[in-house]
């Protein structure tokens, strides 16, 4: 029996790991991007919110997978929440941070298939500027946090490059599913 799949999407702020996902889940619909639990302020679409107190909780718990702050917001991967994605298919995370990968890949037991998406600041800014974005300087401060990650873990193992500004959602998505189908049929070691 195959171990249940899962995707990481590793990227800068704006690189498409939203439109990505959005093409993956109308691929097919196993594909659901997971709801990471924000605690804080600002956009709630795509997240589950959450409080100070329900992340101490899971935490003392030993529950949280990973968690990071960015924006004045904490994000975590929590082990309630990815199993419940499980449950329901092939769970898409969103992640800016290598250490966050290795969390995951480390802490949580599945084929995890692990792609980076990329583009250049200047696509960063521009993505940004074009969808209103009120934060656009913090953006690009990720961006560049992005970039210094990268640099500081030049060994990290990619499973597919993506090269947003090259390749279509769509055919970004087809790669995606192609990888994960070509290792459901690889002979486990």
């Amino acid at each position: 029996m195959n171990p249940k799949q899962g995707v990481v999407l590793y990227g800068p702020p704006a690189a498409g790991k939203d439109t990505v996902t959005a093409a993956l889940t109308k691929l097919h619909s196993k594909y659901a991007q997971f709801a990471r639990l924000k605690v804080g302020t600002g956009k709630s679409a795509g997240y589950r919110m959450g409080t100070a107190e329900h992340l101490r909780e899971l935490e003392a718990a030993g529950d949280v997978v990973y968690a990071n702050a960015r924006y004045g917001n904490t994000y975590a991967i929590d082990r309630p929440g990815v199993d419940a994605a499980f449950a329901a298919g092939v769970p898409v995370v969103h992640l800016g941070q290598v250490d966050g990968i290795r969390a995951l890949v480390d802490g949580y037991p599945a084929d995890w298939s692990v792609v980076l998406l990329w583009c250049p600041r200047e696509v960063t800014e521009q993505r940004s500027a074009g969808r209103g974005d009120s934060d656009t300087a913090a953006r690009l401060a990720a961006w560049d946090a992005t970039r210094e990650d990268l640099d500081a873990h030049p060994g990290t193992a990619w499973d597919l490059m993506v090269d947003t500004t090259a390749s279509a959602p769509q055919d970004a998505a087809r790669l995606i599913d192609q990888l994960l189908s070509q290792r459901a049929g690889a002979p486990q070691a």
